[in-house]
């Protein structure tokens, strides 16, 4: 509920308006009812105003459908962008890893020939 009003957040505003309708078309059958009119002209009118409300209707089914298509295809676009940004994270990772693998296999070997270094001097004895 918000501001005293029901509303849902999952259909928006195709709920209020679908309650719009429904309140215009009774409303409008109502007041043409107590009209000082004929018969036929009662329903000529009553049939106007159907097929009009039942074309507004449909507009906004074609708007709600459309809209619903697009926020799809954002949405879409959206997930395949992240996951290529996460492919590209994984392989700087990745390349980033191999990186630090090799400096600590340049460093081992350094310090093993530093080592069979100090071990060859003269006056050294092997441990």
């Amino acid at each position: 509920m918000r501001n005293g009003n029901y509303y849902d957040e999952r259909t928006g505003d195709a709920a209020g308006w679908s309650a719009f309708m429904a309140g215009a078309l009774i409303g409008a059958g109502v007041a043409l009812l107590f009209a000082p009119q004929r018969g036929s002209e009662l329903r000529g009118l009553l049939r106007d105003y159907a097929n009009r409300a039942t074309d507004d209707l449909v507009e906004k089914g074609h708007e709600a459908w459309d809209t619903a298509v697009e926020r799809g295809r954002e949405y879409y676009d959206r997930g395949e962008e992240v996951i290529r940004d996460a492919g590209r994270s994984a392989k700087e990772y990745a390349k980033q890893g191999q990186e630090a693998v090799k400096d600590a296999g340049r460093s081992a070997k350094e310090f093993a020939k530093q080592a069979q270094d100090v071990a060859r001097e003269p006056g050294r004895s092997a441990l």
